[in-house]
């Protein structure tokens, strides 16, 4: 590079501006008066509030010691000095908790305000509420005044809803992290809230201060490090930052009203003391014109006011003072509902309620009727219609609740709309010609909608419509007046059916479409469609972006040549599927009967195809009504049609899988096992997996009940499920010349992937059928885990085969994904199942989760034993069950459960119970378990273990338990016995409530 290109390049950088480097936390330990330069900069990088976080986050890292052990944060001079500065950060802030509150997290500003009542000398172990702030020094009453207000407005802050951050792929490991600390936020919450009493206490007794208090500043702290602060220099009236009596009255009446308005909600004497405290911190903020140590939200506080008058009933009607927003909150109160009418049509014209409201207003008076309060139906009306003038008056959308009033309008409605509209308009403002053109064009589409003829006539005469359209507008609309009469005139006689149903004229395609999304009445949808097509060509089937029609169908649909039928068969395909999705069942029949009475006339093929949406409907219908509890059998024509769909061949006709599924469910379910296993054709079983499936199913199910478990059907249904949970194997020579093997997950050599077996599976309900895949699935599992100590048990077991020969060839993962989905659904359906609740334990035990696996051993003995209050049958509580329980016990270190679990044993294990009686570190609540002990044997080495340990108060607990009359060893054997069932299901029951 030549000297003259180095020196153009040295000109550009130097003319560069520097970006200062950001300040490390280390460096303001090093320098003494690096902090207070830092902060009086104009923009201080890295910002007080983060300054905070790192000094915090520094000083409270857990240390190492020489073992490798994680020990608590050592209290030595770097930690208090890095703790000190997060505190001289805050007092430059002055305090302010709003700032605080936004920058910091509940955990840290936590830990920097228990810091301040630290270095305050606040005196410990002593509540807060026992202590005299007025015998206090200025700067720790101070203290113990911020952290209550803090406590109080964290609470208050807390209840309002947040939206959650959702994690993105960089943050995936922060998760731990953030998990972490809401769970600090959640104790530290759940503390604060158990001390709201004392917090409130404290702070009406800081309301009784009358002299100024004094605030920490970067000054006094700084003492605090020094010789000074062993004067007391800190501790003099005179240290610190001066806050006023009335500063501090002012801030703690706006907090103390905070959360006595949060505690309204469930206790209604709240609100007044709430009200109270906001008005003393209105008339004391009018007091401090300039204070500079008040943090409060003028507008919440004016929001809190407003709120507390009208919850209270404080409001006069009367008073000249009073609010627009008062004066309907007290009319509402006062029950005066035709004077709020009268407000809301005077605001028509001045326009000063929101539209939010107005709407809010409705909306609480809707929420009355449905409480049963007489006489607000027309109420409702009215102010439904002023707010639809309203929204007309400015252009906006009409309301669905409006559109739907002025189907049938009576002549009082129309009137009374009328009246609104006329005294809308603002007279003394002719220049206002928006609103007039909006007024005219929302009368002239009534009187177009309107399908009452004679209304609408008479709304053209009206001298409001006179005035407001020109002459050619209103010959225009009495044109259409005179043509839809003698529309109706011809068409007087009653409607024969649906597809012969007469259009009426209308200018608003984007009102049409809105009606036709909203619209589930056949009629009305073909009406709307007739008016669009006369006023625009395009394809209205896509106006919703959310109506689907299944693909299978999709391309016989979009055939169809006329646009208009093509709209209709679409829209009322799609809308019925919607209906179906959400159970809507009397909506879809509706919708699908019009729709197959339309395709009847023009497509055999679209014919089939709704008679065959039709049939899945009303499988849906009686498969949900069974769910819910209803024991009906489905109706002989139901049954017949599911079959005949089965025996279905016409090949030109689109058919969606779903049905056939559905229709192999539905016979399953309702056990038609004859049919499925005699009666189904062979070629339909070999072309639809799911009829094979149902067959193999049925014929299992058929002959389980039997004397000789029959294994053939069995074996046949093991061969298909194996295939379903098999992957393709491949293998590949390697380098070296060995054979290697690679699985494709992605390929399933089974009659249907997994995914859409589950799929089916999941709409099976029958008991039987659930038990037999479940057991399938079971032995399936036990065979590639190749765990003999750790199997999961269920029944059926022995009809299975015990080997796989290509068992390479099986999906580990699908297999334990199946067997866990399978036996959660099943519990769905029937959560009282004994069988399924041991399966499902046995699951959890397997894979470690310990105390779901003991909540399910125990659940399993309780459906059985009517909670407990019968012995659980031994075939329940098995010695395997036992065992799995006891293992439980001792991986959770609940070591006394164990002990008292071995005594449930055919013979006792006084092994493994002495050696769990000899762990110290146990987490359950060991002596108070002594009552539940029987055995003599386990009750004295009890009592030698505590003696020898000097554990005199737990060996008195077991000698009292040793010495009860009913344990002697000299009563009979019935005694003995029912001395042991007492105390089992009393222990068993005790059990539940603690992992129930």
């Amino acid at each position: 590079m030549s000297a003259e290109a180095a020196d153009r390049v040295a000109a550009v950088i130097s003319s560069r501006p520097s970006t200062p480097l950001q300040v490390s936390w280390f460096e303001f330990l090093l320098d003494g008066s690096l902090l207070e330069k830092h902060l009086q900069s104009p923009n201080p990088d890295p910002p007080p509030v983060q300054l905070i976080i790192q000094f915090l986050e520094q000083a409270s890292k857990p240390s190492v010691n020489e073992q490798n052990q994680v020990q608590p944060p050592a209290d030595n001079r770097r930690n208090r000095t890095l703790k000190l500065l997060a505190l001289k950060v805050a007092a430059h802030m002055k305090w302010d908790l709003d700032s605080l509150e936004k920058g910091l997290s509940i955990p840290v500003l936590n830990m920097l305000l228990n810091e301040l009542l630290c270095v305050s000398k606040v005196p410990a172990g002593v509540k807060h509420v026992d202590l005299d702030l007025s015998t206090l020094p200025p700067t720790t009453a101070m203290a113990v005044i911020i952290y209550n207000r803090w406590a109080i407005r964290t609470i208050v802050l807390s209840s309002f809803p947040e939206k959650q951050t959702k994690p993105g792929p960089h943050q995936m490991n922060m998760l731990n992290l953030v998990q972490q600390e809401k769970e600090m936020t959640e104790n530290i919450l759940s503390v604060l809230k158990e001390q709201a009493a004392d917090s409130i206490s404290v702070l009406e007794g800081a309301l009784r201060l009358n002299k100024g208090s004094y605030v920490h500043t970067v000054r006094t702290l700084d003492l605090l490090g020094s010789d000074a602060a062993a004067n007391g220099e800190t501790e003099s009236s005179t240290a610190g930052l001066r806050i006023s009596g009335e500063e501090l009255h002012c801030q703690v009446h706006y907090d103390l009203g905070g959360i006595f308005f949060q505690q309204g909600c469930t206790e209604q004497p709240a609100y007044e003391k709430a009200r109270e405290h906001f008005r003393t911190t209105k008339e004391l903020l009018k007091k401090l014109d300039e204070s500079v140590h008040v943090h409060l939200d003028e507008e919440r506080l004016a929001g809190y006011w407003n709120a507390c008058k009208a919850l209270t009933g404080a409001c006069d009607a009367a008073d000249p003072h009073m609010t627009r927003y008062e004066q309907i909150n007290s009319l509402i109160r006062a029950h005066d509902y035709q004077a709020v009418v009268e407000e809301f049509i005077k605001d028509n014209a001045s326009r000063c309620f929101p539209a939010h409201f107005r709407r809010s207003v409705l909306r609480e008076l809707l929420y009355r009727v449905q409480q049963g309060e007489p006489g607000l139906d027309e109420v409702c009306h009215q102010l439904c219609v002023c707010n639809a003038v309203r929204d007309a008056l400015e252009g906006e959308v009409l309301s669905v609740r409006f559109q739907q009033l002025l189907l049938r309008p009576s002549k009082a409605m129309v009137d009374f709309l009328l009246e609104v509209c006329r005294r809308s308009l603002d007279r003394d403002q002719p220049s206002d010609p928006a609103s007039r053109t909006n007024m005219a064009a929302f009368l002239r589409t009534l009187c177009e909608n309107l399908e009452d003829l004679s209304l609408a006539l008479s709304m053209t005469s009206h001298p409001l419509l006179v005035e407001l359209l020109r002459d050619e507008d209103r010959k225009l609309l009495m044109e259409q007046m005179r043509k839809r009469s003698a529309t109706v005139n011809l068409s007087a006689k009653p409607l024969p059916s649906f597809y012969d149903i007469p259009a009426s004229a209308s200018v608003n395609i984007g009102q049409l479409e809105q009606q036709l999304i909203l619209s589930l009445e056949p009629r009305r949808i073909r009406q709307i469609l007739i008016e669009l097509h006369g006023m625009a060509e395009r394809p209205f089937w896509r106006v919703n972006s959310k109506w689907e029609v299944p693909p299978d169908y999709i391309n016989v649909v979009l055939a169809i040549k006329d646009s208009l039928t093509k709209d209709l068969v679409y829209i009322l395909m799609a809308k019925g599927l919607h209906c179906i999705s959400i159970k809507d069942f009397g909506h879809a029949r509706q919708l699908f009967s019009a729709c197959l009475e339309l395709v009847t006339e023009f497509s055999p093929k679209l014919r089939q195809v709704m008679l065959n949406e039709l049939l899945l409907l009303d499988v849906r219908a009686h498969e949900t009504t069974a769910a819910e509890g209803s024991k009906e059998r489905p109706p002989p024509d139901l049954v017949s049609r599911v079959r005949g769909y089965l025996e279905m061949r016409i090949h030109d006709v689109p058919l969606r899988q779903v049905i056939g599924e559905e229709c192999v469910a539905f016979m399953l379910n309702w056990r038609e096992n004859d049919y499925l296993t005699l009666q189904v054709p062979p070629s339909l079983v070999m072309n639809n997996p799911y009829i094979k499936l149902g067959q193999l199913l049925a014929s299992t199910c058929k002959e389980l009940p039997g004397p000789k478990e029959s294994r053939r059907t069995a074996k046949e249904l093991w061969d298909v499920v194996v295939q379903v949970c098999s992957v393709s194997v491949q293998h590949k020579r390697s380098s070296d010349g060995r054979l290697g093997l690679i699985r494709q997950r992605e390929s399933s050599l089974g009659i249907m992937p997994r995914s859409k077996f589950i799929t089916f599976v999941k709409k099976l309900r029958e008991p039987l059928v659930l038990t037999t895949l479940i057991s399938l699935f079971v032995r399936l599992h036990s065979i590639v885990r190749d765990d003999i100590v750790n199997e999961v048990t269920a029944e059926h077991l022995s009809i299975w085969p015990s080997s796989l020969p290509n068992i390479q060839a099986v999906d580990v993962e699908a297999v334990a994904v199946t067997v866990k989905e399978l036996v959660t659904y099943a519990l769905t359906l029937n959560p009282n199942s004994q069988s399924w609740l041991v399966t499902q334990a046995d699951i959890y035990f397997v894979t470690n989760q310990y105390s779901a696996a003991l909540s399910f051993y125990l659940q399993a003995g309780a459906v059985c034993s009517d909670f407990f209050t019968k012995p659980v049958p031994p075939d329940v509580y098995t010695d395997q069950v036992l065992k799995r329980m006891i293992k439980c016990c001792s991986m959770m270190n609940c070591h006394t459960q164990v002990a008292v679990l071995c005594q449930f044993l055919r013979e006792v294990d006084y092994m493994t119970a002495f050696k769990a009686l000899q762990e110290q570190n146990s987490h359950d609540a060991m002596d108070s378990f002594y009552d539940y002990i029987w055995d003599v044997t386990i009750l004295e080495y009890l009592t030698h273990i505590h003696h020898k340990r000097g554990e005199m108060e737990k060996r008195q607990i077991a000698v009292k338990a040793i010495g009860q009359t009913e344990l002697n060893s000299s009563n009979p054997e019935e005694v003995l016995q029912l001395a042991a069932q007492k105390r089992k299901k009393r222990f068993l029951q005790a059990m539940a409530k603690l992992y129930f």
